[in-house]
C-alpha cells in the first residue's frame, strides 16, 4: 500500500483549520479515484504530555491518503487533480498560504494486540513521527529501524496501530513542495489521553535504549500528536 502524505504547516504556529472546513476537505477527497481512505489530521484542542512536547505544536493540517499501489497514487497527484487544489488552499481560508509539503511513501503495518477502537470512538489521536535523514546507510538504517522498534511500540498500552513508511521514487505534478524525509511513523490510539496514557508507560525507557544503537543519521526527528478523523472512500 502506497501512502500519500500532505502537510499544511503555518510559521507563526497560529493558524487553526475549522472544523467546516475540516469536514469540506473530506467531501473532497472522498471521491477522489483509487482512494481506500483518508486520515485528516488537526492539532489538539487541549496539550497533552508527552516526552517531546519541545516539538512544538507541528503542523495545521495534514492529510494521509491511502493508495493500493503507486499508479492510483500517481495519477491522484495530476495537474488539474482535487491534489493540485487542495495544495493552493482549495478556496478554503484555513488552508490558503500556507506552507504545504507532499511525499508518497511505501505502507509498512504491524501487527497490535488489539486493533479496534472501544464502541462510540469517533475521533482518534495519532502520534505522527518523521526523521528527514540522512542516514549514513538506508539499509542498515531500515534493517535495525524494522527489526526492532515495532516489536517495542507494541508494548504501548492500547496502541491501536502501528505503520512505519519507507521512501520510493515517485512522479507528481502537484504545486506544493515535495519532501523526501527517510522515514515516517505513526502510532494511533483511542484518544490524546489514551495517547499521554501510553506514553508516560515506562516504554518509553525501552524505545530510548534502542533509539541509541540506531545506525548513524542526520536531521533529528520530530513527534506531534495530532486529532485524526478516518474517511473511506467514496464518503
Amino acid at each position: 500500500m502506497i501512502s500519500l502524505f500532505m502537510t499544511f504547516y503555518d510559521p507563526t504556529g497560529e493558524r487553526r483549520v475549522r472544523p467546516d472546513e475540516v469536514a469540506a476537505v473530506a467531501e473532497l477527497v472522498g471521491p477522489i479515484p483509487g482512494l481506500i481512505e483518508a486520515l485528516l489530521f488537526t492539532p489538539l484542542e487541549q496539550s497533552v504530555d508527552h516526552p517531546y512536547k519541545a516539538d512544538g505544536s507541528g503542523p495545521a493540517f495534514a492529510l494521509q491518503l491511502r493508495f493500493p499501489d503507486l499508479f492510483a497514487c500517481e495519477a491522484a497527484m495530476d495537474r488539474g487533480s482535487i491534489l493540485a487544489s487542495l495544495a493552493t488552499g482549495a478556496g478554503l481560508a484555513g488552508l490558503s498560504g500556507l506552507d504545504v509539503t507532499h511525499q508518497a511513501m511505501l505502507t509498512r503495518a504491524f501487527p497490535v494486540d488489539v486493533a479496534e477502537h472501544p464502541a462510540g470512538t469517533t475521533v482518534t489521536c495519532s502520534y505522527l513521527v518523521h526523521y528527514p535523514g540522512p542516514a549514513e546507510d538506508m539499509n542498515a538504517w531500515n534493517l535495525h529501524y524494522l527489526e526492532h522498534h515495532p516489536s517495542i511500540m507494541r508494548t504501548f498500552p492500547d496502541v491501536r496501530q502501528i505503520e512505519i513508511y519507507t521512501r520510493i521514487d515517485w512522479v507528481d505534478r502537484l504545486p506544493s513542495r515535495r519532501v523526501e524525509h527517510m522515514q515516517r511513523n505513526k502510532l494511533m490510539f483511542d484518544s490524546a489521553q489514551a495517547l499521554a496514557h501510553a506514553l508516560a508507560s515506562d516504554v518509553i525507557k525501552r524505545m530510548r535504549a534502542d533509539f541509541v544503537k540506531f545506525p548513524p543519521f542526520a536531521g533529528g526527528n520530530k513527534h506531534f500528536p495530532m486529532l485524526t478523523r478516518v474517511v473511506k472512500a467514496g464518503g
